[in-house]
C-alpha cells in the first residue's frame, strides 16, 4: 500500500465510493452475524454489491468490481482463491539450518 492506503498499482477512487467500500468491509462481520445462512448472507452481499457498483462511473467499475471481489473472497462469498503464505522469522539459509541432533539420539 501507498501512504494514501491505496494497493500499489490500483486507481485512486473518489473518496464517495472509496467510503461505501471501507463502510462494506467493515459491516461484513456484523452481515454475517445478521445473516445466517448461505443463501441470506449472499443476498445481502449481492444487494450491497450492486449499490456500489450502481453509483460507480463507468470508467471505474473495473477497479471497484475487483476490490469487491476480493472482498467477497476473503468472506466465502466469491469463488476464488485464498491466498496464505507461511513467512519465517529468518531469513536465508539461518532459517534453513538444523539443529544436529544431542549425541547418542536420533531424529
Amino acid at each position: 500500500m501507498n501512504d494514501m492506503g491505496v494497493p500499489v498499482g490500483a486507481v485512486a477512487l473518489p473518496a464517495p465510493i472509496a467510503a461505501r467500500i471501507d463502510e462494506l468491509e467493515q459491516e461484513m462481520e456484523h452481515l454475517q452475524l445478521r445473516h445466517p445462512g448461505a443463501y441470506a448472507i449472499a443476498s445481502a452481499w449481492a444487494e450491497r454489491h450492486d449499490a456500489i457498483v450502481a453509483v460507480t462511473p463507468q470508467e471505474l467499475r473495473a477497479e471497484v468490481e475487483s476490490r469487491l471481489r476480493r472482498i467477497g473472497i476473503r468472506w466465502g462469498l466469491v469463488p476464488g482463491p485464498r491466498v496464505t503464505q507461511e513467512f519465517h522469522a529468518l531469513i536465508g539459509s539461518a532459517a534453513l539450518r538444523r539443529v544436529p541432533p544431542e549425541p547418542g539420539k536420533s531424529d
